[in-house]
């Protein structure tokens, strides 16, 4: 059976329509392939579609302000991505006058772009026959050779990216790259695959030997950290709240927040007030305090699971300079922190 070919003709007739797919822009597939990362197509279409509406050429993307970019990514996490795409995009318009680089050896090179995505684009914009190994191309070989080796293994990393190379189509390597890719998404699914339909049942490994579900193999990962964090939302008689950018590395970096306390424990109504670090941040300040979900809220994120407590502050006057609580939309936010401004009912 020819792979190339079946994956290829099985892709004319059943790939999805999507906006990045009728041209070969650089500047637009790598704005879709930095959005796709870790992100479902329905969830990430939006923001590909607003990030191309606001921002239609590099230089529009260069010259933006970074809240406004990290506000428009607001609900897609990872943020360092919006970062990083505001980086190159920044790279791309100074350094080299707008021009996308246009080899792997030059693509990867722009920072938040990996093998990945360096692969993507120098095959589909510049038919460059680099091999893409993502999470659905790791599947589809792991199940049609029947490979066991764990591919988040050094080793696998290594002989899944050397099996994707021998087998690219050096005529038309980016519709191949995403024929391979698109199978991995629609047809050999993660769970329930339906092989019955498949155009490679006839010669799959992993269909004859029956361990389809048990491929492709990953190594377990870190264990996740649990943190109970508590935002403190001050309400003040003149409806001001306080807001503050966090500055230091790591998860939501330069996203906007409540003032945070982070305890080891969970942290309840009858000791909140008694808590050091409570106590300190009001100095004797009179205030009034209720808890917005008596249940914590679970956050969870690759390596940690955040459990969130909103409490209430109701005080007289703030002890910094606050916002209006009306201005609260218009920062980029956590997407935990976002919910909780939409929900909650604040006096404006």
């Amino acid at each position: 059976m020819d792979f190339k070919k079946v994956l290829t003709n099985w892709y004319s007739a059943n790939k999805r329509e999507l906006p990045w797919r009728n041209t070969k822009n650089p500047y637009y597939i790598w704005l879709s392939e930095i959005i796709m990362q870790q992100t479902q197509i329905k969830q990430g279409l939006p923001y590909y579609e607003d990030f191309a509406s606001n921002y239609p050429t590099v230089f529009d993307l260069s010259n933006a302000e970074e809240q406004a970019i990290l506000k428009l990514w607001q609900g897609l996490g990872y943020y360092s991505r919006a970062r990083n795409l505001h980086a190159s995009a920044k790279y791309v318009a100074t350094e080299l006058k707008g021009e996308f680089p246009s080899t792997y050896s030059e693509i990867i090179k722009l920072k938040g772009v990996g093998d990945y995505t360096a692969s993507a684009i120098a095959s589909i914009c510049f038919d460059e026959p680099t091999a893409v190994v993502d999470g659905n191309v790791y599947r589809v070989l792991s199940r049609y050779f029947g490979i066991d080796t764990p591919i988040n293994s050094t080793r696998g990393i290594k002989d899944f990216k050397k099996l994707a190379t021998s087998l690219i189509d050096t005529e038309n390597p980016g519709d191949y790259n995403q024929a391979l890719m698109e199978f991995g998404a629609i047809q050999c699914k993660p769970k329930n695959p339906n092989c019955i339909v498949c155009p490679l049942k006839d010669s799959c490994v992993a269909l004859q030997k029956g361990t389809v579900a048990s491929l492709p193999v990953k190594l377990k990962k870190t264990k996740v950290t649990k943190k109970h964090f508590n935002f403190l939302v001050l309400v003040s008689s003149d409806k001001r709240t306080l807001f503050e950018q966090r500055q230091t590395k790591g998860i939501w970096q330069n996203l906007y927040q409540f003032p945070l306390v982070e305890t080891e424990q969970e942290l309840h109504s009858d000791n909140f007030k008694a808590y050091p670090e409570i106590k300190s941040y009001f100095n004797d300040i009179v205030f009034e305090y209720s808890l917005y979900n008596t249940k914590e809220l679970v956050h969870k994120l690759s390596h940690q699971h955040l459990y969130t407590k909103f409490w209430i502050i109701e005080i007289d006057k703030l002890p910094k300079q606050g916002i209006p609580i009306s201005e609260l939309k218009t920062y980029p936010t956590p997407i935990v922190i976002g919910n909780f401004i939409e929900e909650f009912n604040f006096p404006i």
